[in-house]
């Protein structure tokens, strides 16, 4: 399967609606949760940023 930016996208809100769902059920308030998905939110975004930018200097390699 090749990802273009629409599957990743939609791969990648898909798999953070998931840890939301979970992090909402737990015992936590809710001032929390939200820090807590804040903080996901940008680290899976750092995070898919740096693997396509190394996906493509393999690609290139």
């Amino acid at each position: 399967m090749e990802f273009d930016t629409t599957k990743t996208v939609l791969v990648f809100l898909v798999l953070f609606g998931i840890i939301a769902v979970g992090t909402f059920m737990s015992p936590m308030i809710t001032s929390t949760v939200m820090m807590v998905l804040g903080g996901l939110a940008v680290f899976g975004m750092l995070t898919l940023f740096l693997g396509v930018k190394h996906g493509e200097y393999r690609a290139m390699r």
